[in-house]
Protein backbone atom coordinates (compact mmCIF):
# COMPACT_ATOMS: atom_id res chain seq x y z
CA UNK A 1 0.00 0.00 0.00
CA UNK A 2 1.61 3.34 -0.92
CA UNK A 3 -1.02 5.72 1.32
CA UNK A 4 -0.11 5.42 4.75
CA UNK A 5 -3.76 7.42 5.47
CA UNK A 6 -5.14 4.37 3.85
CA UNK A 7 -2.84 1.72 5.64
CA UNK A 8 -3.57 3.04 8.99
CA UNK A 9 -7.46 2.79 8.44
CA UNK A 10 -7.31 -0.55 7.01
CA UNK A 11 -5.15 -1.41 9.82
CA UNK A 12 -7.80 0.09 12.41
CA UNK A 13 -11.04 -1.60 10.54
CA UNK A 14 -8.63 -4.79 10.48
CA UNK A 15 -8.47 -4.55 14.58
CA UNK A 16 -12.19 -3.46 14.46
CA UNK A 17 -10.68 -0.16 16.48
CA UNK A 18 -11.88 2.69 14.06
CA UNK A 19 -13.88 5.33 15.97
CA UNK A 20 -13.22 8.07 13.71
CA UNK A 21 -15.45 8.13 10.75
CA UNK A 22 -14.35 11.30 9.30
CA UNK A 23 -10.83 9.86 9.07
CA UNK A 24 -12.22 6.63 7.38
CA UNK A 25 -13.86 8.70 4.50
CA UNK A 26 -11.00 10.16 4.21
CA UNK A 27 -8.95 7.30 3.99
CA UNK A 28 -11.10 6.02 1.09
CA UNK A 29 -10.26 9.18 -1.67
CA UNK A 30 -6.43 9.72 -0.05
CA UNK A 31 -3.75 8.73 -2.54
CA UNK A 32 -2.88 9.81 -5.70
CA UNK A 33 -5.50 10.85 -8.19
CA UNK A 34 -7.33 8.38 -6.38
CA UNK A 35 -10.59 11.69 -5.86
CA UNK A 36 -9.83 12.32 -10.12
CA UNK A 37 -10.37 9.22 -10.73
CA UNK A 38 -13.70 9.02 -8.84
CA UNK A 39 -14.79 12.37 -10.32
CA UNK A 40 -13.78 11.37 -13.84
CA UNK A 41 -16.03 8.13 -13.89
CA UNK A 42 -18.83 9.68 -12.21
CA UNK A 43 -18.95 12.12 -14.74
CA UNK A 44 -17.32 10.14 -17.86
CA UNK A 45 -18.50 6.85 -17.02
CA UNK A 46 -17.30 3.59 -17.39
CA UNK A 47 -13.52 4.03 -19.29
CA UNK A 48 -10.59 1.90 -20.23
CA UNK A 49 -6.95 2.30 -18.42
CA UNK A 50 -5.77 4.34 -21.39
CA UNK A 51 -8.48 6.70 -21.62
CA UNK A 52 -8.15 7.22 -17.95
CA UNK A 53 -3.80 7.48 -18.20
CA UNK A 54 -4.65 10.17 -21.06
CA UNK A 55 -6.54 12.56 -19.15
CA UNK A 56 -3.90 12.18 -15.93
CA UNK A 57 -0.76 13.16 -17.76
CA UNK A 58 1.30 12.75 -14.94
CA UNK A 59 0.44 9.51 -13.97
CA UNK A 60 2.83 6.83 -14.46
CA UNK A 61 1.03 3.55 -15.39
CA UNK A 62 2.43 1.99 -11.93
CA UNK A 63 0.98 4.59 -9.80
CA UNK A 64 -2.46 4.51 -11.85
CA UNK A 65 -2.74 0.78 -11.68
CA UNK A 66 -2.09 0.78 -7.78
CA UNK A 67 -4.51 3.43 -7.47
CA UNK A 68 -7.33 1.96 -9.18
CA UNK A 69 -6.28 -1.58 -7.51
CA UNK A 70 -6.96 0.25 -4.04
CA UNK A 71 -10.02 1.78 -5.28
CA UNK A 72 -11.35 -2.06 -6.41
CA UNK A 73 -10.17 -3.41 -3.25
CA UNK A 74 -12.32 -0.83 -0.91
CA UNK A 75 -15.09 -0.93 -3.51
CA UNK A 76 -15.61 2.00 -4.82
CA UNK A 77 -14.83 0.85 -8.35
CA UNK A 78 -15.92 -2.06 -10.54
CA UNK A 79 -13.25 -3.54 -13.18
CA UNK A 80 -14.17 -5.91 -15.80
CA UNK A 81 -12.66 -7.46 -18.53
CA UNK A 82 -13.95 -6.96 -22.15
CA UNK A 83 -13.30 -6.87 -25.62
CA UNK A 84 -12.40 -4.19 -27.95
CA UNK A 85 -12.29 -5.27 -31.64
CA UNK A 86 -11.05 -9.00 -30.64
CA UNK A 87 -8.84 -7.63 -28.40
CA UNK A 88 -9.21 -7.60 -24.23
CA UNK A 89 -9.37 -4.96 -22.66
CA UNK A 90 -10.17 -3.67 -18.98
CA UNK A 91 -13.11 -1.46 -18.31
CA UNK A 92 -13.54 0.70 -14.91
CA UNK A 93 -16.73 2.09 -13.31
CA UNK A 94 -18.02 3.38 -10.00
CA UNK A 95 -19.73 0.91 -7.95
CA UNK A 96 -22.43 1.60 -5.90
CA UNK A 97 -20.57 2.61 -3.08
CA UNK A 98 -18.29 5.04 -4.92
CA UNK A 99 -21.53 7.20 -6.08
CA UNK A 100 -22.32 7.89 -2.25
CA UNK A 101 -18.93 9.89 -2.29
CA UNK A 102 -19.81 12.18 -4.85
CA UNK A 103 -21.58 14.66 -2.99
CA UNK A 104 -18.72 14.96 -0.78
CA UNK A 105 -16.36 15.13 -3.56
CA UNK A 106 -18.86 17.79 -4.82
CA UNK A 107 -18.38 19.46 -1.94
CA UNK A 108 -14.87 19.23 -1.80
CA UNK A 109 -14.20 20.56 -5.82
CA UNK A 110 -16.50 23.56 -5.05
CA UNK A 111 -15.15 24.77 -1.70
CA UNK A 112 -11.30 23.93 -4.05
CA UNK A 113 -13.07 26.13 -6.54
CA UNK A 114 -13.96 28.89 -4.99
CA UNK A 115 -10.76 28.91 -2.26
CA UNK A 116 -8.76 29.43 -5.48
CA UNK A 117 -10.86 31.91 -7.01
CA UNK A 118 -10.32 33.51 -3.83
CA UNK A 119 -6.51 33.61 -3.58
CA UNK A 120 -6.77 34.45 -7.21
CA UNK A 121 -8.00 37.88 -6.02
CA UNK A 122 -5.86 38.20 -3.10
CA UNK A 123 -2.93 37.55 -5.46
CA UNK A 124 -3.92 40.32 -7.63
CA UNK A 125 -4.20 43.26 -5.33
CA UNK A 126 -1.04 42.35 -3.41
Amino acid sequence: MTDTVRKYALDKIQQKDFNCAKEYTLSMFSGKYKIVILYQLHYDGEMRFGEIQKSLSNATHKVLSQQLKELGEDGLIDRKEGLVNNRKAVFYSLTTTGETLMPIIEMVFSWGTKRLEKLQIDDTTI
